[in-house]
Protein backbone atom coordinates (compact mmCIF):
# COMPACT_ATOMS: atom_id res chain seq x y z
CA UNK A 1 0.00 0.00 0.00
CA UNK A 2 1.44 3.32 -0.88
CA UNK A 3 1.28 6.34 1.69
CA UNK A 4 -0.23 8.63 -0.70
CA UNK A 5 -3.51 6.57 -1.33
CA UNK A 6 -4.14 5.75 2.00
CA UNK A 7 -2.61 9.91 3.90
CA UNK A 8 -3.89 13.22 2.70
CA UNK A 9 -0.45 14.99 1.68
CA UNK A 10 0.84 17.59 3.49
CA UNK A 11 4.02 18.24 2.32
CA UNK A 12 4.82 19.19 -1.32
CA UNK A 13 8.54 20.48 -3.11
CA UNK A 14 9.11 21.27 -6.77
CA UNK A 15 12.53 20.84 -8.43
CA UNK A 16 12.82 22.16 -12.00
CA UNK A 17 16.05 21.21 -14.05
CA UNK A 18 17.63 21.98 -16.85
CA UNK A 19 18.68 19.40 -19.18
CA UNK A 20 18.54 18.88 -23.04
CA UNK A 21 17.77 14.63 -21.61
CA UNK A 22 14.61 15.66 -19.66
CA UNK A 23 12.67 13.01 -21.55
CA UNK A 24 15.30 10.24 -21.05
CA UNK A 25 15.97 10.70 -17.24
CA UNK A 26 11.87 10.62 -16.97
CA UNK A 27 11.99 7.06 -18.42
CA UNK A 28 14.70 6.47 -16.47
CA UNK A 29 13.54 6.93 -13.15
CA UNK A 30 10.28 5.25 -13.97
CA UNK A 31 11.43 2.07 -15.63
CA UNK A 32 13.90 1.37 -12.79
CA UNK A 33 11.87 2.07 -9.30
CA UNK A 34 8.77 -0.13 -11.34
CA UNK A 35 10.78 -3.16 -10.22
CA UNK A 36 9.39 -2.68 -6.94
CA UNK A 37 7.17 0.10 -6.78
CA UNK A 38 3.91 1.32 -9.19
CA UNK A 39 5.39 3.37 -11.71
CA UNK A 40 3.89 4.40 -15.33
CA UNK A 41 5.22 7.12 -17.64
CA UNK A 42 3.56 8.60 -21.21
CA UNK A 43 5.58 10.48 -23.92
CA UNK A 44 6.23 13.44 -21.48
CA UNK A 45 4.74 12.59 -18.08
CA UNK A 46 5.50 10.13 -15.32
CA UNK A 47 4.73 8.82 -11.94
CA UNK A 48 6.15 6.82 -8.99
CA UNK A 49 4.43 6.02 -6.21
CA UNK A 50 6.66 5.67 -3.13
CA UNK A 51 5.44 4.00 0.21
CA UNK A 52 5.85 7.51 1.98
CA UNK A 53 4.76 9.79 -1.12
CA UNK A 54 4.15 10.54 -4.51
CA UNK A 55 6.64 11.56 -7.65
CA UNK A 56 4.98 13.29 -10.51
CA UNK A 57 7.57 14.14 -13.17
CA UNK A 58 7.06 15.93 -16.92
CA UNK A 59 9.85 16.81 -19.21
CA UNK A 60 9.99 19.56 -22.23
CA UNK A 61 12.75 19.75 -24.76
CA UNK A 62 15.22 21.46 -22.43
CA UNK A 63 13.36 20.61 -18.70
CA UNK A 64 12.71 18.03 -16.55
CA UNK A 65 10.14 19.01 -13.68
CA UNK A 66 9.85 16.75 -10.66
CA UNK A 67 7.12 17.04 -8.29
CA UNK A 68 7.16 15.30 -4.99
CA UNK A 69 4.15 14.91 -2.10
CA UNK A 70 4.49 13.53 0.91
CA UNK A 71 2.09 13.75 4.28
CA UNK A 72 4.71 15.35 6.23
CA UNK A 73 8.33 17.12 6.05
CA UNK A 74 9.79 14.35 7.42
CA UNK A 75 9.01 11.87 4.66
CA UNK A 76 9.46 14.13 1.87
CA UNK A 77 12.67 14.70 2.67
CA UNK A 78 13.64 11.42 2.26
CA UNK A 79 11.27 11.11 -0.98
CA UNK A 80 13.86 14.54 -1.99
CA UNK A 81 16.98 12.56 -1.20
CA UNK A 82 15.88 9.27 -3.47
CA UNK A 83 14.76 11.00 -5.92
CA UNK A 84 17.58 13.40 -5.91
CA UNK A 85 19.85 10.43 -5.50
CA UNK A 86 19.28 8.50 -8.16
CA UNK A 87 18.23 11.24 -10.94
CA UNK A 88 22.26 12.12 -10.74
CA UNK A 89 23.31 8.50 -10.78
CA UNK A 90 21.40 8.38 -13.75
CA UNK A 91 22.96 11.46 -14.79
CA UNK A 92 26.63 10.94 -14.50
CA UNK A 93 27.64 12.43 -18.04
CA UNK A 94 25.94 16.01 -16.79
CA UNK A 95 26.34 18.02 -13.63
CA UNK A 96 23.04 18.44 -12.63
CA UNK A 97 21.28 21.43 -10.45
CA UNK A 98 18.62 19.91 -8.40
CA UNK A 99 17.08 22.92 -5.88
CA UNK A 100 13.91 21.63 -4.57
CA UNK A 101 11.34 24.51 -3.18
CA UNK A 102 8.82 23.00 -1.12
CA UNK A 103 5.24 24.48 -2.11
CA UNK A 104 2.66 26.25 0.63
Amino acid sequence: MTGTSTNPETASSVANIATPNARKYLVQLCKHFQHKIPANWAENAGTIEFQFGQCRLSATDGELEIVLASADATQLTQLQDVVARHLVRFAFREELAIAWSRKA
